[in-house]
């Protein structure tokens, strides 16, 4: 098994098509074939997470996706930030979250912590 670290775009670009091609093989995760491509996959997740890192979602943002996913309305986050107005100001970006609707938020929907308390994109 042939595999080197990842430096470079070229050897990230060459690591991605081997994975497409392994992927394509299917192989038992025990075959040599299944082992080279979890190495692979290895390699390419921690050089994305060092040069390709993704920013936590804007929090409004994760809210909205989330009530989305659940089919959730603003009446349904009332016991997680309040009355609902105060849902609302928080939808529209009037308020800002606080830390107890953080917690809420964060164990009655399961929305990371980090997206939570990420800077909100500003109100247009």
């Amino acid at each position: 098994m042939e595999i080197h670290p990842i430096r470079t775009e070229a050897d990230y670009r060459a690591a991605l098509r081997a994975i497409d091609a392994l992927m394509a093989e299917d192989p038992e995760p025990d075959s040599p074939a299944g082992a080279r491509l979890d190495a692979l996959v290895t390699l390419v997740q921690a050089y994305e997470a060092r040069h390709h890192p993704i920013d936590p979602p804007d929090p409004v943002e994760a809210i909205k996706f989330r009530m989305e996913q659940a089919g959730l309305t603003a009446r349904d986050l009332e016991p997680l930030i309040g009355r609902r107005h105060r849902v609302y100001e928080i939808l529209n970006r009037k308020r800002a979250l606080t830390l107890p609707m953080i917690r809420r938020l964060h164990r009655g929907l399961g929305i990371p912590a980090e997206a939570l308390i990420a800077e909100p994109t500003p109100a247009p």
